[in-house]
């Protein structure tokens, strides 16, 4: 497959630039200021992009068979500012349209995954206050490829609660809104067991237009 990663350099998306590569799919990594940073391999080239913009997307998206977005709703280290993730959503169903590229993974948050019935888990009245905004924007994404991304093949994948640098084990479980938890109570996945499986469900969709999430 040729796969367009918006988000390229990031944690998740060098991860999953890897993932692709090792799998020998070829890639294309999106991001804003190409000039500023390096492609996480050589094999991967890196193109100008504004994730929040549908002409921009439908430019570097034509012609290939899936994209997976895999922006922060952060800042960067060099000064750019955080993205809206809502803008994020909606320029990418309207670019990929326009493209006529269905297929889209999109690495979203864990944040409304439900922990009880009808509660996410940034209902909870220890969630920290610094993710709450961020918890906002990733919800607020959701919804949107719920109910706006009609014709495309969306994928909107949560990661557990802690997702951080660690090994490939090539193993995870999988949730559909509910968040997974493992015998000590911990929610966790590695970066690189994260971009596993996003590559999986590219390659064999178990999970088109809906939520999932992975941890161990």
């Amino acid at each position: 497959m040729k796969i367009v990663v918006f988000g390229a350099t990031g944690n998740v998306g060098q991860r999953v630039v890897a993932e692709a590569l090792r799998r020998g799919h070829e890639v294309v990594g999106v991001v804003r200021d190409p000039s500023a940073v390096q492609s996480p391999d050589k094999r991967a080239g890196l193109v100008k992009g504004d994730a929040t913009n549908a002409d921009d997307v439908a430019r570097v998206a034509r012609g290939a068979d899936a994209v997976v977005s895999a922006i922060s709703p952060r800042p960067n280290a060099r000064g750019l500012p955080a993205p809206s993730l809502a803008a994020n959503s909606r320029a990418l169903i309207k670019g990929l349209r326009a493209a006529k590229v269905k297929r889209v993974l999109y690495v979203g948050g864990a944040s409304s995954l439900e922990v009880a019935p009808g509660k996410a888990l940034a209902d909870m009245p220890d969630f920290p206050e610094a993710y709450r905004e961020e918890a906002r924007e990733g919800r607020e994404a959701l919804s949107i490829w719920r109910n706006e991304a009609r014709g495309l093949d969306w994928t909107y994948l949560s990661p557990a609660a802690e997702i951080a640098p660690g090994k490939r084990t090539g193993k995870y479980r999988t949730t559909q809104d509910h968040l997974l938890k493992d015998d000590s109570g911990r929610s966790f996945i590695t970066f690189e067991d994260y971009a596993v499986a996003v590559l999986d469900e590219l390659e064999h969709p178990q999970h088109v237009g809906k939520r999932f999430g992975v941890a161990y």
